[in-house]
């Protein structure tokens, strides 16, 4: 379905070992951005019954099942720059990003 890289799970498991209230992060797709869809990363602490909890590398994720065959063959990164870091996910599918960044269409 989806990998976590090694240093996303090392975040994912950092932030929910200092919140014990998160039981693990949504990974998921919203519609948004000129480029029709979006990436939806949060840290979850009420999954709905439909939501699978998923031990993925080493990392706790939230998922809808509607997001599971959009999520399949990509990647769960955690990258740090000078001046910002985040998890990003890496989708071989992803035809075409924004100008911005922040969303993209399928191919």
């Amino acid at each position: 379905m989806i990998r976590v890289s090694p240093p996303a799970a090392a975040r994912i498991q950092n932030v929910l070992a200092s919140h014990p209230n998160y039981v693990g992060l949504r990974v998921g797709l919203k519609d948004g951005g000129c480029s029709g869809f979006q990436w939806l990363l949060a840290f979850e602490d009420a999954p709905a019954d439909e939501d699978k909890v998923l031990d993925a590398d080493g990392a706790r994720l939230v998922v809808h099942p509607m997001h599971v065959p959009f999520l399949a063959g990509s990647t769960l990164e955690w990258t740090e720059g000078r001046t910002d870091a985040g998890f990003q996910v890496v989708h071989p599918g992803v035809k075409h990003v924004c100008g911005c960044g922040e969303s993209f269409e399928f191919g």
